[in-house]
């Protein structure tokens, strides 16, 4: 385990922690293998969003171009680092940000880890609030000597703050979210590349 992930976890069990191609892997064959007819309700709820998210990541790469300046940014890092996320495959916010961030830093000294959040309660609830409901995906970045870099999420701040707008006005979870989702599909990406390159040039400069 490297140091980043010694300090994340800080002495508790590491549990399901999966590169990005393997946590792509592994929710599509979960999405193509489950047993729908042994699913609880709430199982087949999270089946029915990771299916939905697979359609959206898919979406997404069809259809993706590099942001120049992010790029110019993250190859400019020329000591290793760690980005730890926190999530479940069953998150739309992570399927509407992830893909973006991964193809900037696939091929760059940036190592990232997906820490699936429900098997990791210990260890990641030192990055929420509490009472926080745990929201994801939440993205910890370390140096290679193991030091905090930045934490960022759940997702873009124009987004968080349309979400708890719609909450104050009565929206259920079902209206917000597609509202929400809307509001990605329009937005495509850009303002979660502008968040991410204001938090590398503060790390960089």
């Amino acid at each position: 385990m490297n140091i980043a992930l010694e300090k994340f976890f800080n002495g508790t069990k590491a549990e399901q922690i999966f590169s990005y191609e393997e946590f792509m892997t592994n929710s599509v064959k979960k999405v193509e293998n489950t047993d729908e007819s042994k699913l609880t309700e709430i199982e087949q709820t999270r089946l029915n969003y990771s299916k939905l998210n697979l359609h959206r990541i898919n979406r997404i790469i069809k259809t993706f171009k590099i942001d120049d300046e992010l790029q110019s940014l993250v190859d400019k890092i020329d000591k290793k680092q760690t980005w730890l996320v926190i999530t479940e495959d069953w998150c739309g916010d992570s399927a509407q940000n992830l893909p973006y961030i991964y193809e900037h830093i696939k091929n760059t000294n940036i190592q990232m880890y997906i820490v699936l959040r429900d098997s990791n309660l210990e260890a990641i609830d030192n990055y929420f609030n509490e009472g926080n409901p745990r929201s994801i995906p939440k993205i910890v970045a370390f140096n290679e000597n193991g030091d905090e870099l930045f934490v960022w999420g759940p997702r873009p701040k124009i987004a968080q703050d349309l979400v708890q707008q719609l909450k104050s006005e009565g929206y259920t979870n079902e209206e917000f979210n597609k509202e929400l989702h809307l509001w990605y599909a329009k937005n495509k990406g850009k303002e979660f590349l502008r968040e991410f390159s204001i938090l590398l040039e503060n790390v960089t400069n």
